[in-house]
């Protein structure tokens, strides 16, 4: 029995933790590369299949070594199988051809054999190709993708390694600055982009190479639809013709992070690499190409044969079973599908020194700490940095919510508020800030609610605004499916709405609420909290109250 060890690095070397979810609305840990140690050797798929002494490769020592447990195949065995994949995880497949052929999963797949295991969870994630790729697309990814590049790449020769640079250090300024470069540019402005490494593009993998039953086992377990193709690529033509149409549907209907997780995870399973003929044998396998098609870990379907029609359709038979769509989707609803889903903003540009001073002056009315101070600076600071926006945001709304909790208010502190809604309501016009405020700890719901039921009516319109923005941003996320929502965030500010729409007489304001409302319950979860908590709050009567009353009887509710 030899023992076997999983290396993890971090290609951004700690970069992607400390800037991801400000910078993509996620948090992402880490770009993670791993490599399998077993008999004194450290073996990893990047330019090909690689091996050299543990911890003395390119990428320099691991961040961490966990235990994958003990194998009882021989040092020989190993290796045969090694040689038999080196034909499969090749380094001159094209950009096209290597990006299904990740590093992770080449390590999963060894650890299946070695061990009948997989790599731990959080490295390959529960749908192990969108993570990266999402985040290598994004501006961020692609001004840290260089870096990564650099440090993939096997150096010449007789030429050490260059270490990456240390977390915290200036490279992180130097990243945000071409962040916020790449953002502002127009396009025809930004200069070309470098040729990705082949290993990096490797990292955003849409197929799930699988060459043995202990790999395809754990795919099955941590996937809810998987389609699995069964092919012989030497020695079938059929099987060559399909396969670039199988790449594309796996590219179109794969698990990505724009549709939330949702999707199958596509695997090839070629009987002639590595354990795939045993495979192939334990699911009965006769002809290729054999499509089957998995819900839960149980096949419902399979297709024999090229069959392109056949098998789009038992694909999205698939993905309708694994997720039905929504039950509100089948429904007329005209008049909520005419709401404009874009923001509310106030374009009026008050004087910057002066709204600049009050802002100043209202904190230093505060107790002072290293909070106030540090919103001080930011708000004086010519350049806001993502990373401090997030805190400086919440001292100033908190500065706001302590505000309108006292029972009277003067005119500075009015104005303090009203600009504080309309600042967070123009913030919905950038999507990475906007999801801040959808995904942090209800940073605008202490604010939001209590001006809802303001004395002032331009308060209640500003506050009406920013609901309906946040709504708005709820419904969008739920269509894609990109972003979860906290149901309890979302209880708070539904009651709110309903509350405020039984006093409100503000034509303007109802318009704003009441669609607010309607973006809310859309798409709403179907088995969450909202549905008992519209019916004890009599959702239905208010809603029709004011549909007949006086104040918008002749107009067009779904308008704002």
């Amino acid at each position: 029995m030899a023992p076997v060890q999983l290396y993890i690095y971090d290609l951004s070397n700690g970069l992607a933790k400390q800037l991801s979810a400000q910078l993509t609305g996620r948090q992402i840990d880490g770009i993670w590369h791993t490599s399998i140690v077993v008999y004194g050797k450290e073996v990893f798929y990047g330019q090909g299949i690689s091996t050299t002494l543990p911890g003395r490769s390119h990428h320099g020592q691991p961040l961490q070594v966990v235990p994958l447990g003990e194998t009882a195949i021989d040092e020989a065995t190993w290796e045969e199988y090694l040689q038999d994949l080196k034909d499969h995880y090749t380094a001159r497949r094209s950009v096209r051809s290597v990006k299904y052929f990740n590093c992770n999963s080449f390590t999963n797949d060894c650890a299946g054999f070695l061990t009948g295991g997989s790599i731990p969870a959080f490295v390959k994630g529960q749908f192990p190709a969108y993570l990266p790729t999402d985040f290598l697309s994004t501006p961020f990814g692609a001004a840290l993708r260089p870096t990564i590049d650099n440090m993939y790449r096997r150096p010449s020769p007789g030429v050490p390694a260059v270490a990456p640079p240390p977390p915290n250090q200036p490279v992180a300024a130097s990243l945000l600055q071409a962040v916020a470069a790449q953002a502002q540019a127009p396009p025809s402005n930004l200069p070309p982009a470098a040729a990705p490494l082949a290993a990096t593009e490797s990292l955003a993998g849409a197929l799930h190479p699988v060459t043995n039953s202990a790999s395809f086992r754990t795919l099955l377990r941590t996937h809810r639809a998987v389609v699995a193709l069964f092919t012989d690529f030497q020695g079938c033509p059929p099987c060559r013709m399909i396969a670039p149409v199988y790449e594309q549907l796996a590219a179109e209907k794969g698990v990505r992070a724009a549709t939330g997780g949702r999707g199958a995870a596509f695997t090839k399973i070629d009987i002639r690499v590595g354990a795939g003929g045993t495979l192939a044998t334990e699911w009965g396998i006769r002809a290729t190409p054999t499509f089957m098609f998995f819900l839960d870990e149980k096949k419902i379907a399979e297709v024999k044969g090229a069959d392109v029609g056949e098998l789009k359709s038992q694909i999205d038979l698939l993905l309708f079973q694994a997720y039905p769509p929504h039950p509100h989707s089948s429904l007329s609803l005209t008049g909520v599908k005419a709401i404009s889903l874009e923001p509310i903003l106030f374009t009026q540009v008050p004087p910057l020194d002066n709204a600049m001073a009050k802002f100043v002056s209202f904190i230093d009315a505060a107790r002072p700490s290293p909070a106030t101070t540090q919103a001080k600076e930011v708000l004086t600071s010519i350049t806001l940095l993502l990373t401090q926006w997030t805190a400086a945001t919440s001292t100033l709304v908190g500065r706001a919510r302590d505000a309108l909790a006292q029972p009277t208010q003067d005119k500075g502190t009015r104005n303090y508020v009203l600009t504080t809604l309309r600042l967070l309501a123009n913030v919905f016009k950038t999507p990475a800030l906007a999801r801040t405020l959808l995904c942090g700890d209800g940073l605008a719901l202490g604010i939001l609610v209590p001006s809802l039921l303001h004395t002032d009516a331009m308060v209640r319109t500003a506050a009406s605004s920013l609901a309906f923005n946040a709504a708005a941003g709820v419904q969008r996320a739920r269509v894609a499916t990109a972003l979860s929502v906290d149901e309890e965030w979302q209880v708070e500010l539904i009651s709110a709405l309903l509350e405020a729409l039984q006093q409100e007489e503000s034509e303007e304001v109802i318009h704003r609420l009441v669609a607010a409302v309607a973006c809310l319950l859309r798409f709403m979860p179907a088995d969450g909290q909202l549905h008992g908590l519209l019916e004890v709050l009599g959702a239905r009567g208010i809603m029709q109250g004011k549909l007949e009353s006086k104040l918008i009887k002749k107009k067009k509710w779904a308008t704002r």
